[in-house]
């Protein structure tokens, strides 16, 4: 009987050990053909993004926002963004004209605002709202790839075009949004819509990347529209313009620097 136990019980061993080696097989099949799960593939396809967005060089850019709500009037406001390899950031407020002045510094996922009346930049979040759909983050830090983990979901064809659906899972709780739900076109790594969730994974808003133009050499998405997945008919609307290259110093990237910008 102990013998028939020991067979028994070397038997049920080989098998787990035949099906892990299955397994192992399975996931390996699965990273070479590039298939859900292949972290290395959906990162190099957010990085990609990423630089379809912006450039990796130091650049400038002027966006409007155009912000609505059901039964108010449009609100409007203007920004110019510096931009230095992608974790450096300074955000200036150009309209309305009595908010000219104010100005957001990011470096890494660290945030402050200057106001001209208060002596010493404020620390704030890159979650708080900036202004209508658009959070802090949305104009300071737009650096996927360094802020979420991504896998792949799945591939989708919209159209005639197909996609890629990745999960981005925030690296830690600093980052602005905590999951993301990101569609790219596969052909050519062009972004075209995003969902973005809360900690508690509710869905707070959407956001699509249209009017690709070419500006600093690549085609790139020049309005996005951020609508609130809350409240039906809240929208902001993001133009992007005025793109130029330009050879940003250190120093313009510190908290003892914001009162010199103009």
């Amino acid at each position: 009987m102990e013998s028939m136990n020991i067979r028994h019980a070397s038997v049920k061993i080989a098998a787990l050990l035949m099906s892990f080696a299955l397994g192992a097989h399975s996931v390996a099949a699965q990273t070479q053909d590039g298939a859900p799960g292949d972290d290395a593939q959906a990162r190099g396809i957010v990085e990609k993004a990423d630089q379809v967005r912006f450039p990796s060089e130091g650049f400038q850019v002027d966006i409007d926002i155009t912000s609505t709500q059901n039964g108010q009037p449009a609100e409007a406001r203007k920004y110019r963004v510096l931009s230095k390899g992608n974790s450096n950031t300074v955000v200036m407020v150009t309209e309305p004209a009595s908010e000219r002045g104010q100005i957001i510094l990011m470096k890494g996922r660290d945030l402050w605002v200057f106001m001209p009346e208060v002596s010493q930049p404020i620390r704030i979040a890159l979650s708080q709202r900036l202004t209508g759909q658009v959070a802090n983050g949305d104009l300071a830090r737009a650096n996927f790839a360094a802020d979420y983990h991504p896998k792949i979901l799945r591939s989708e064809t919209i159209g005639n075009e197909a996609y890629h659906v990745l999960e981005l899972t925030a690296v830690d709780r600093s980052v602005t949004y905590q999951r993301v739900i990101y569609w790219v076109r596969q052909k050519d790594a062009w972004p075209y819509k995003a969902e973005f969730y809360s900690l508690s994974n509710r869905l707070l808003k959407t956001c699509r990347y249209e009017n690709f133009q070419t500006m600093e050499g690549r085609l790139r998405p020049t309005r996005l529209v951020m609508e609130d997945a809350l409240r039906s008919g809240e929208q902001s609307v993001l133009e992007y313009k005025s793109m130029k290259l330009r050879d940003l110093p250190d120093k313009i990237f510190t908290k003892d620097y914001l009162k010199k910008l103009d």
